[in-house]
């Protein structure tokens, strides 16, 4: 990109400086696991394959006496450079314009800029990125940087690099290793694995597709993404397959989840990682904040923590106090289950368990397990003989000699229910199956009848037979005051 102008009647331009590139390179940051920066704090060194680098702008003002006496004014502007390394490249071409005053330079520093800039600052093998947190040393004003973070830097250099493949790509004619006939890049279908083939191949193979549709090539087998299937189906086909999907697998923990910004249901990545199709927003389904690559998550008790400081800002708006206060329902919705649930080992799915033995059936995969060490059990009730998990825990005889003195533990709960004879309990529910009265615990919605052993909700008194389906964004909430 080049643009020319004037000045105070003193020449102006700025041009895009794209480096060459031979050969991939290796872009690499130092990320700490920690939210802070300091020197104590541990760290690691995340690394990608980049082979095409953002360009360096440079911008120049030809002073009216240039070049016999004054060499150009100039800025130099890296995005992702930090501050010092772009004031070792001005410094490179105050040393060109010295070795020939008076003479024309702006050849010299382009040519320079775009085919020995990397080698002067040692990124030949390795581009390594920051410090970030550091303080400048540098005092040259002509340094332009736009670092701040590797969250911002690094999605920066893997979409431009992304982009230029993409449209190198579509400006190429390659052949299609299904059909064997050669088209123009934009007839093609570009998997994330790399693979590509041409359209009409890739619209035939969609058809009929009731499950995942798989890269064709026999020794891949990366899922097609749901944005590039929406192209190859019609608008009909693809909502009759993404409504289809999310029916047989609305339960599972590690593919579906919801958007944090507008509630649409969204598939989930091997990386955790999940982009909204109504909002674009892409996001951590780990933390449900922003992508961030790299870095860990921050912590469920720090949000938390949070969260619940920000409910007392006297500032804070209506809208965004209620939106938090749902946040933090959701989290503690979410700490209640873990800590009373394990996940299928197969699908990761969250069961409770209520009572019996330890010997688990997950009612969405069919895989049998222990509740207790939650490895998959095989070989019938061998495990539990084998080892040293019990078939029956000692709170589950407890409960059973329970249920045969039912008087007693009748009693016992009525005690709790009146503490003064004849008074109803302030916030009492009666169960919709047996009608016998039962008293929400804390800000806990979910209520287990103590009389026939329901389950049902506070709010809505109906039967609940699955935590998953009944509570959520588009449901009840679990967790509410009052």
């Amino acid at each position: 990109m080049f643009i020319f102008d004037r000045h105070k009647d003193m020449r102006y331009f700025q041009l895009h400086v794209h480096v060459d590139a031979t050969s991939e390179y290796t872009v690499s940051a130092e990320l700490n696991l920690n939210d802070d920066a300091s020197q104590d704090s541990k760290g690691f060194l995340y690394s990608f394959k980049a082979h095409h680098l953002p360009p360096i702008v440079l911008s120049c003002l030809l002073p009216k006496t240039y070049p016999s006496h004054l060499p150009p004014y100039f800025l130099i502007s890296v995005q992702w450079m930090n501050p010092d390394t772009i004031a070792s490249l001005c410094s490179a071409l105050d040393s060109i314009w010295m070795q020939q005053p008076g003479r024309e330079v702006l050849y010299q520093w382009i040519d320079w800029l775009q085919n020995s800039s990397l080698s002067h600052l040692a990124f030949d093998e390795q581009i390594l990125l920051g410090p970030y947190g550091a303080v400048s040393c540098t005092r040259d004003k002509r340094a332009v940087s736009g670092s701040c973070s590797p969250d911002s830097d690094i999605p920066y250099i893997k979409s431009y690099d992304e982009g230029k493949r993409r449209d190198s790509f579509l400006r190429g004619f390659h052949e299609c290793v299904i059909c064997f006939s050669e088209y123009a890049g934009f007839d093609f279908v570009k998997l994330p694995c790399q693979h590509f083939f041409c359209m009409k191949c890739m619209k035939i193979y969609a058809k009929g597709i009731v499950k995942k549709l798989q890269c064709p090539d026999s020794e891949c087998g990366e899922i097609v993404p749901p944005g590039i299937l929406k192209k190859l189906m019609s608008d009909e086909a693809f909502e009759s397959w993404e409504t289809l999907m999310m029916q047989k697998t609305p339960e599972s923990m590690t593919r579906i989840t919801y958007c944090p910004r507008c509630g649409t249901q969204c598939i989930e990545d091997e990386d955790q990682l999940a982009l909204c199709s109504k909002c674009h927003f892409s996001f951590c389904t780990l933390c449900k904040g922003k992508r961030h690559v790299g870095v860990a998550c921050m912590s469920q008790e720090r949000k938390l923590q949070i969260l619940q400081d920000r409910q007392g800002y006297a500032l804070l708006g209506v809208e965004q106090r209620r939106k938090d206060q749902e946040i933090i329902n959701e989290i503690m919705s979410v700490k209640v289950i873990m800590e009373s649930a394990k996940q299928c080992p197969s699908c990761n799915i969250a069961i409770s368990k209520t009572g019996g033995c330890n010997k688990m059936l997950c009612n969405n995969c069919g895989e049998y397990f222990c509740y207790r060490c939650n490895k998959a059990i095989i070989n019938g009730y061998a495990h539990f003989s084998e080892g040293t998990c019990e078939l029956f825990p000692q709170e589950a005889i407890q409960e059973w000699n329970d249920r045969v003195n039912e008087r007693q533990v009748i009693g016992r709960i009525q005690a709790q229910l009146y503490p003064q004879h004849g008074q109803f309990p302030q916030r009492g529910q009666r169960c919709p199956s047996c009608r016998q009265l039962n008293a929400k615990v804390g800000n806990n919605n979910h209520l287990f009848c103590w009389a026939c052993h329901s389950h049902f909700c506070y709010i809505c008194k109906k039967v609940v037979k699955k935590c998953s389906q009944h509570y959520g964004p588009k449901g009840c909430k679990q967790h509410t005051d009052g």
